[in-house]
């Protein structure tokens, strides 16, 4: 089994800053891409930020200049910084990665973290 599990959403007020946090744990051989997404209520699910194995990174252009994907450490963890946070940031925030495990590459999901910003 893999487990993925978000951390650091709560309620700031505009302009504020979040790290969010992804730890991946289980039966991982290796972790290739990994990404975060968002779904605010009404919405569709969007990328917002993606980081491959190899370190490269894209973000989605609304959050451009703002938020920074990175990995930690171990590897098996994945941060997003999130600066000069606005409303319609507001969202339940998941995180996807691709991992081998047994010869096998699947995708798995988070659970979510909500992030709300509010003045």
């Amino acid at each position: 089994q893999v487990q993925l599990v978000e951390s650091g959403g709560g309620l700031v007020q505009p302009g504020g800053s979040l790290r969010l946090s992804c730890a991946a744990s289980g039966d991982i051989f290796k972790i290739f891409d990994v990404a975060w997404y968002r779904q605010a209520p009404g919405k569709q699910r969007e990328l917002v930020a993606s980081i491959r194995e190899t370190g490269g990174s894209s973000y989605v252009d609304s959050v451009k200049g703002r938020f920074t994907i990175s990995r930690g450490t171990t590897k098996n963890t994945v941060f997003l910084q999130m600066n000069s946070l606005k409303p319609e940031d507001t969202a339940v925030y998941y995180c996807a990665a691709e991992v081998m495990r047994f010869g096998n590459r699947n995708t798995y999901w988070g659970q979510g973290t909500q992030v709300t910003i509010s003045s």
